[in-house]
């Protein structure tokens, strides 16, 4: 059975999304609430998405066009690089990581809509003892506003707070548009979607608000920064969907776990994993730094819920490694000529194909030491 679910990069997680998507449907009807697509930065998800692979296609072939014709014959060239370079197969495999995404999330965002009437927060005081007892009766977003102080520090870390809803996206693209492994871009897609997904039960599990949301008082100051506006947002949204029947509103707040620190983990391990250039892996870290230190800072989590997202994390990169062939157990497997996962080729017709692509090969490069590296 588990060898059938992974003959190919996406079937694992493409029977798991849709088994998610089903829950939340089956919980829509049942609570008489329609589901509803989530806006993000560009639009709802499934114009963001799209528009986002576009971006990246176009980032990928348009300088190449330029270094192999010339800028005065781009439109040709452009069309060129796409015959040659270019299959439906490989379309159609982007296409599924968008979807994949796409659908978990979407899921994740109603599932969690629906936490105040089959969910309604009831551990925040459990956890906020839990983290006063953690720091030797001090609580943590009090320690870090006495070191950092509550001017421009705070501005910054806002900063790295919000743009995470913008960068997770824009990296999804790159990976599955711009690399040729297309189990590279798999793996990616299925370790975020795992995360929409563990996320969901953990929210179900352990129902918090958050510190932020719980205690208010003790955040009030570091008003003004985006992350107290976004927080202020979300509060208005989740009343108005609590007490007004009539309300299009999403509910967003839940505090168990830190579902920000577990996808910026999620990314940087991949990253790591994956051996993309240092500097950009020293940048991911620190944006991973700046993030956790953001969600006790502005309450939006307790130190537990931070430690529960770092294990969500460890779990979807295994789990996605294992669903498309990217183990070192399956990699040796592959080179021994009994792969796990059929790894297509998505070249044109009469090219060579990349190593991945053939039989028996590692399904993704290898340093000296074994480490999976990407091939793009």
């Amino acid at each position: 059975m588990t060898a059938m679910l992974r003959r190919n990069p996406y079937t694992f997680i493409g029977i798991v999304a849709m088994g998610f998507a089903a829950i939340a449907v089956t919980f829509s009807i049942r609570l008489d609430e329609p589901m509803a697509d989530p806006e993000g930065f560009l639009g709802p998800a499934y114009v963001r998405l799209p528009l986002l692979a576009l971006m990246f296609f176009a980032a990928g072939i348009i300088p190449q066009a330029i270094g192999r014709y010339g800028v005065k014959r781009v439109v040709w060239g452009v069309r060129e690089v796409v015959r040659t370079d270019w299959t439906w197969a490989r379309f159609g495999y982007i296409t599924a990581g968008l979807l994949a995404f796409y659908t978990t999330y979407v899921s994740y965002r109603n599932l969690k809509n629906y936490l105040p009437d089959l969910r309604p927060p009831s551990f925040d005081r459990d956890l906020d003892t839990l983290d006063h007892w953690l720091f030797f009766g001090n609580y943590p977003s009090d320690l870090l506003h006495d070191v950092l102080g509550t001017g421009i520090v705070a501005q910054v870390i806002a900063v790295i707070y919000v743009s995470y809803l913008m960068l997770i996206p824009i990296t999804l693209g790159a990976y599955l548009v711009l690399n040729r492994d297309v189990s590279i871009g798999a793996w990616y897609a299925t370790a975020l979607s795992l995360n929409w997904i563990l996320g969901t039960v953990s929210y179900y599990i352990l129902p918090t608000v958050g510190p932020a949301f719980a205690f208010p008082v003790r955040f009030e100051v570091i008003d003004g920064t985006p992350a107290s506006e976004l927080q202020r947002s979300l509060f208005r949204s989740g009343r108005d969907v609590i007490e007004n029947v009539d309300s299009t509103g999403i509910y967003g707040i839940a505090g168990f776990a830190s579902l920000h620190v577990s996808v910026v983990f999620t990314a940087c391990l991949f990253f790591q994993m994956t051996k993309i250039h240092p500097l950009l892996r020293t940048i991911a870290w620190t944006y991973f730094a700046g993030t956790v230190l953001a969600t006790v800072y502005f309450g939006w989590h307790y130190v537990s819920d931070d430690i529960a997202g770092l294990l969500i994390g460890i779990v979807s990169v295994w789990g996605g490694a294992w669903a498309t062939g990217n183990t070192k157990r399956q990699k040796a497997r592959a080179a021994a000529g009994h792969p796990d996962v059929d790894i297509p080729d998505v070249r044109p017709h009469g090219d060579e194909p990349t190593e991945p692509a053939k039989a028996g090969a590692q399904t993704a490069g290898d340093d000296e030491s074994g480490t999976v590296v990407s091939t793009a």
